[in-house]
């Protein structure tokens, strides 16, 4: 008989490591053990793309400061034979990075981490001399002043005068305000016009702060200089809302430009963005340092695979549960571990949304299938038809919803081709050989797994844990083997034979 007792070593190893490695991560570096206050820290990666065409190479990109609300603690950049400064100009600060020369597409990393203060210093710097003002043709002139004058007659100073341009600009029967947007931008006709009453704005860039956003864009908002506070305040263009929301980082504050770009083309820069789990106390004495095991955590990967890694790090949950309900509980389901990645594509449509997409793919997939097999064809065929099916169902949900106005209906794409194509497949198979019967309880098994993983996904608690703490990894794999170590009865088998331990 073979020894247990290796198997039982490497299980308490894999224990002790997780732990161990765990207790390290919070009382070496003070990543909390559960979410909330102390998630102070934002970090937040823009990167830059463009095609390089041998010249001499020289970006210059915007570079956030401290500000309402956040204070910069740190700041790096990422780029292999570039010389890079980060320095203060007349336009604010800015990274800037130069080479002799370069050819074909290059990407260039800037990554920040702004940690929310409340009491930042920072300081408004007042504008200087007079607005420049727009330069508008008769037309536009004529149209400018019915818009201002209207504008004025309902406003009392600088602040009030801003949101009643922002109303006219966001009524679509306002004749004169869709003349100026023929020619300039919703943020350039809001400016032009401030800048004919001699009031200082300007258009700067809010990055909306999302933890585990990737390729995130800047929106351009309005910022105008109140004269009473001596303050700068900020402004929705699309909506009028004034103030900052805690959840927007303005990255180029001084309203000059986000990127230039001198030797290349096809410029292009977005932005990452992860919430780090750290106590402000150690975010500001910096001392998370690239020593010892952090250099090989996924924390020192790019925010934007960071961000990936997040939904990843969320997998082995699914698959102890996937273990602990057909080990343990005995519930069918169709395909092993179908259900963890319907549970991913969950965690992006939203549950309801999920449910509904996946029952009518599966179900008309099913109708097709049924179809298939009665044309005898070979299984090679077969699963590629079913798969191109499945492709252009999601294909027809997905406009169909989008043109009766469920935005919710549009993430019905995030769902796995491939895979509901096995499923439909499969489920084919066991009607034919099996029934009706056994095909809703595997699909009814499936569905109610796949329901519970995202449950467990979408735990704040659990998602904070699994990508925090990378020990944690180890510990589920250890559960895991002790379930597979498991030869007893199911759960779902005791009623079997519950006739006889009867009298």
């Amino acid at each position: 008989m073979t020894s247990r007792i290796p198997f039982y070593f490497i299980v308490s190893l894999l224990v002790f490591a997780g732990i161990a490695l765990s207790m390290y991560r919070h009382d070496v570096y003070g990543v909390p053990w559960t979410p909330g206050a102390e998630r102070a820290v934002w970090e937040v990666e823009a990167r830059v793309e463009f095609d390089a065409i041998g010249d001499p190479v020289k970006i210059s990109m915007a570079a956030p400061e401290t500000q309402q609300g956040f204070t910069l603690i740190d700041e790096s950049t990422s780029s292999p034979g570039y010389g890079v400064a980060l320095i203060d100009t007349d336009k604010g600060r800015r990274a800037e990075w130069s080479i002799r020369e370069a050819m074909g597409q290059q990407i260039l990393y800037y990554k920040t981490q702004m940690l929310i203060d409340d009491q930042a210093n920072y300081k408004d710097t007042p504008p200087k001399g007079e607005p420049m003002t727009v330069s508008l043709d008769n037309p536009q002139q004529t149209a400018a002043t019915a818009l201002l004058n209207q504008a004025r007659t309902r406003s009392s100073d600088n602040l009030t005068l801003t949101r009643e341009l922002i109303k006219q600009f966001n009524d679509k029967q306002n004749q004169n305000a869709g003349l100026l947007l023929n020619n300039l931008s919703r943020e350039e006709a809001i400016t032009g016009l401030l800048s004919l009453e001699k009031i200082h704005s300007r258009v700067v860039g809010g990055l909306q702060l999302e933890d585990g956003r990737r390729r995130q864009n800047i929106n351009p908002m309005v910022e105008v200089w109140d004269t009473a506070s001596e303050k700068w305040k900020l402004f929705d263009p699309l909506t009028g809302n004034e103030g900052r929301p805690d959840n927007v980082l303005v990255w180029n504050q001084q309203g000059h430009s986000l990127l230039d770009v001198v030797g290349g083309r096809n410029s292009h820069i977005s932005f990452s963005i992860i919430a780090q789990d750290i106590t402000p106390q150690q975010a500001t004495r910096e001392k998370v340092q690239a020593e010892d095991l952090l250099n090989f955590s996924i924390h020192t990967l790019p925010v934007e695979e960071q961000a990936m890694f997040k939904t990843i790090m969320l997998v082995p949950i699914g698959a102890l549960i996937v273990v602990f309900l057909r080990v343990i509980i005995g519930l069918k389901t169709s395909g092993t571990f179908m259900p963890v990645l319907i549970a991913v594509a969950f965690v992006q449509t939203q549950l309801i949304t999920g449910i509904i997409g996946f029952l009518l793919i599966v179900g008309t997939g099913l109708i097709i299938r049924s179809y298939l097999s009665k044309l005898n064809l070979l299984l090679v065929a077969r699963i590629s038809t079913v798969i191109i099916s499945v492709i252009l169902i999601i294909s027809v949900f997905t406009v169909v919803a989008f043109k009766i106005g469920l935005v919710e209906g549009l993430t019905i794409t995030f769902f796995p081709m491939i895979i509901l194509s096995w499923t439909v497949e499969r489920m084919s198979i066991l009607w034919e050989e099996e029934g009706a019967k056994e095909v809703f309880i595997q699909g009814g098994g499936s569905l109610l797994t796949a329901v519970l993983v995202y449950l467990a996904m979408t735990n704040e608690i659990v998602r904070h844990l699994t990508f925090n703490f990378i020990g944690m990894q180890l510990i589920i794999m250890a559960v895991i083997l002790v379930l597979g170590n498991y030869t007893g009865y199911r759960l779902s088998e005791l009623r079997r034979f519950k006739p006889l331990t009867e009298d």
